[in-house]
């Protein structure tokens, strides 16, 4: 074969692996003529019996005289013949590949490469650094960074390149920031590195600076930081106006000048949202606005005022449309400018150039509108890169906005059905003074109770029910229907607990899945004050000892009596008795009041707060609440405070009469005359004679000595008859014929209420009856 070119040889290979065809210049440079080559193998030339790689490199060859000669091989083809190109493989010398390295660093590079003296002056630099900073080398010789590029942070460049200088420590990647000609809009980001220039002899030439445009992995660094705090701090509570408030503060002042979050009015009450565009006459209220300016108000509206847009503007189309809105030019004749004058003044103020606006969207409801504001020349406009990531944040808000919305509608279900369930009024019962207050946190139950029991006593009734949400209010609801039903019955405080456990049980089989249940672990405590012997009795399941400040100004915390939450296995209940002296201050609460503190913090804090009461009960349940709940609690706070009344000695009175027939008439007697007395009503006394007659009659024939007849005047009239026979009454619908069995029947249509009380020894039988005279 010809050569190519000068000094490269031609040989072609056979399939066979001979030499088919050698040209003169393979000769030359093999000094092998073609009639000693053609049709030898070739590899008899070679110095290295290794085989003939395709592809670019380098081979050795022996020469006909013997010496090696080094050649760069280029085979082409696939053969069956293969066409070898080679050429001599000589030394390149160095200051050849010094002067290609300079050659390119300074007309092809990408990288930017700076050259300064020194003094920090400008020698040289390339082509990119030249497109970076918009000047050509001729305008800037000879003068130092902060002359000739004082807005790309001349001042930190000299101050690294002057430490570099210094120390001959290099500088790796530092930053610095500008807005280049080619793109004065934009702010790029560059990372630099320097490096000392020193001669052989150790002269310091100068400082060498390599600058690469890194503006879009910033922005995508940034992006990422961005999304990655948004996470963290987004949400963090199901506060809608705090979770506004997060958004704002993480986009200002990274991705805006100031934003502000708008919200539908019905997202603020818990209320659904249909999906679909928003009518023009949606009320949006502010939730949330953030500025870097400290020197004015953040936005046009304060949080919690109405920031609806008129009907006509652009900013209601995002609303319908669900579309959010780029405007990278704003002008104060724009229409997303002219149609709201109090946002307009408050931009117009700002400068502001450039918006955004983004829908806050969840599953096709819009539940608001944040926009997004640049002003001055320190930034340029938004870009398709900030909506994306105004976007993204956004719609990471509006998730954790809905599930506030959510938690608020659960929470006012909540409460709407734990204040259904609870009263309305307390009873009035002249036994004690009281006061309660409750803290609402959406868990549903706590509960507190005051009920009128006969014989001028009363019960004070604390209760609280674990767990939050519609189930537990309705349990709650539940068990305190059962005290009232067990309380009409009389029981005392173990004995009702104890039928309250029986629910509780029940209760749990009904929402376990298997046949044991799931404990309810419901807590609760009866406390039932008699104002006639000035004693209490008291019954605890599970539930914090009540609080009792005496008149001789000591404060108390007398163990509760045993008892495990109700639906938990344990001990039967006990029932402890309490001296309660007039003026005694009886606090109950739930386990819910202390939760600002620890345990034996907070009961220490309750005790000294009930030592020095000020003002009324009232006052002082408000009192206590204020000081030992949180302003944002996780769990309800109930407490209850009662002073105690005892009854006017001349309000009781107490006979003991013999087991004899004829008692009936002298019991009688004795009722009637302080009836009149007491001036009751001549209808209210006949029937008053009337029930304590049968009541003597029913004890004489059918019970055992003593028997006593008691009447207590309060805001009823009780009238008590006991004896030491442990069988109840029981009313029965006598037939014409009989001669008896009408006595409870007709003491059962006179009074309100009537029943049965158990003591240690015997029972006492007791009729109410309602008066309409003074109270004495």
């Amino acid at each position: 074969m010809e050569p190519a070119s000068d000094g490269v040889a031609w040989l072609t290979v056979g399939a066979d692996g001979t030499v088919s065809e050698w040209g003169p210049v393979a000769e030359r440079l093999l000094g092998y003529p073609a009639r000693d080559v053609l049709g030898r193998p070739v590899a008899d030339l070679l110095a290295m019996r290794n085989g003939v790689d395709s592809g670019y490199g380098e081979i050795m060859f022996r020469h006909r005289d013997g010496h090696i000669v080094r050649c760069r091989l280029l085979v082409e083809g696939t053969g069956p013949c293969l066409a070898v190109e080679l050429s001599p493989a000589g030394p390149i010398a160095s200051s050849d590949v010094e002067q290609a390295l300079l050659e390119a660093l300074f007309t092809r590079s990408p990288i930017g490469l700076i050259l300064l003296d020194p003094q920090l002056r400008l020698m040289r630099f390339n082509a990119a650094a030249q497109g970076m900073h918009g000047t050509g080398i001729g305008e800037v010789l000879g003068l130092r960074p902060t002359q000739a590029w004082p807005e790309f942070n001349g001042e930190m460049v000299e101050r690294v390149l002057g430490e570099v200088l210094r120390t001959g420590e290099p500088a790796i990647e530092f930053e610095k920031r500008g807005r280049p000609p080619g793109d004065p809009g934009r702010e790029h980001v560059y990372s630099t590195s320097a490096f000392r220039l020193q001669a052989q002899d150790g002269r310091i030439l100068g400082v060498a600076d390599l600058v690469v445009d890194v503006t879009e992995r910033h922005r995508a660094e940034r992006r990422l930081a961005l999304m990655a705090e948004a996470g963290a701090r987004i949400g963090t509570t199901l506060d809608l106006l705090r979770t506004a408030q997060e958004l704002a503060e993480v986009v200002v002042p990274t991705l805006t000048d100031s934003v502000s979050v708008d919200v539908l009015e019905p997202v603020l009450g818990g209320e659904e949202i249909p999906p679909g565009p928003i009518k023009g006459t949606a009320v949006l209220r502010r939730a949330a606005s953030c500025s870097r300016r400290t020197d004015a108000p953040p936005g046009a509206y304060a949080p919690g005022e109405i920031s609806s847009y008129p009907g006509d503007t652009p900013a209601c189309q995002v609303l319908v449309d669900h579309v959010p809105r780029l405007v990278s030019t704003l002008t104060e004749d724009s229409p997303w400018v002219a149609g709201d004058p109090a946002r307009r003044r408050k931009m117009l103020e700002d400068r502001v150039h450039s918006l955004m606006l983004v829908p806050l969207v969840v599953r096709g409801c819009a539940l608001g509108l944040v926009c997004f504001y640049r002003w001055g020349s320190a930034r340029g406009p938004f870009e398709d890169d900030d909506l994306e990531l105004a976007v993204d944040l956004v719609g990471r808000a509006a998730v954790a906005l809905d599930n506030g919305r959510r938690y608020i509608r659960e929470r006012n279900t909540v409460l709407a059905l734990q204040q259904g369930m609870l009263p309305q009024r307390f009873a009035a019962p002249r036994a004690v003074d009281w006061a309660h207050h409750m803290v609402y946190s959406g868990a549903g139950g706590d509960w507190t109770d005051v009920i009128a029991l006969p014989g001028a006593r009363v019960a004070l009734v604390t209760g609280s029910t674990p767990g939050r949400g519609v189930r537990t209010a309705a349990t709650m609801g539940r068990l305190r229907a059962a005290v009232h039903t067990l309380a009409n019955l009389d029981l005392a405080p173990d004995e009702l607990l104890a039928r309250l456990d029986d629910l509780a049980r029940a209760l749990g089989r009904e929402s376990g899945e298997t046949s044991a249940g799931t404990p309810i672990g419901a807590s609760c405590l009866y406390l039932v004050y008699d104002p006639v012997t000035g004693h209490g009795s008291m019954a605890s399941a599970g539930h914090p000892a009540p609080v009792l400040a005496h008149p001789d100004g000591t404060v108390t915390a007398p163990p509760p009596p045993a008892g495990e939450p109700l639906g938990h296995p344990g001990p039967p209940f006990e029932k402890v008795v309490l001296d309660l002296p007039e003026g005694t201050l009886i606090v109950l609460h739930t386990r819910g009041l202390l939760q600002k503190f620890p345990a034996q913090t907070g009961a220490a804090e309750l005790e000294r707060l009930v030592a020095s009461p000020t003002g009324s009960l009232q006052n002082l349940s408000l009192t206590l609440t204020e000081a030992l709940v949180p302003s944002d609690p996780q769990e309800d706070a109930a407490v209850l405070v009662a002073r105690t009344r005892p009854l006017d000695p001349g309000s009781v009175l107490l006979w003991d009469l013999p087991p004899d027939p004829a008692a009936v008439a002298t019991a009688r007697t004795l009722a009637t005359r302080q009836l009149a007395t007491w001036g009751l009503a001549e209808e209210e006394a006949f029937a008053a004679e009337l029930i304590v007659s049968e009541l003597v009659t029913n004890a004489i024939r059918y019970a055992a000595p003593p028997i006593r007849l008691r009447l207590i005047r309060d805001r009823a009239l009780t009238c008590e008859v006991s004896d030491s026979n442990g069988a109840a009454p029981f009313l029965r619908h006598a037939r014409t014929t009989d001669e008896g069995g009408r006595g409870l029947l007709l003491v059962a249509q006179l009074a309100e209420r009537w029943g049965t009380r158990y003591q240690e020894r015997g029972k006492i039988v007791w009729a109410e009856l309602p008066i309409t005279g003074p109270v004495r």
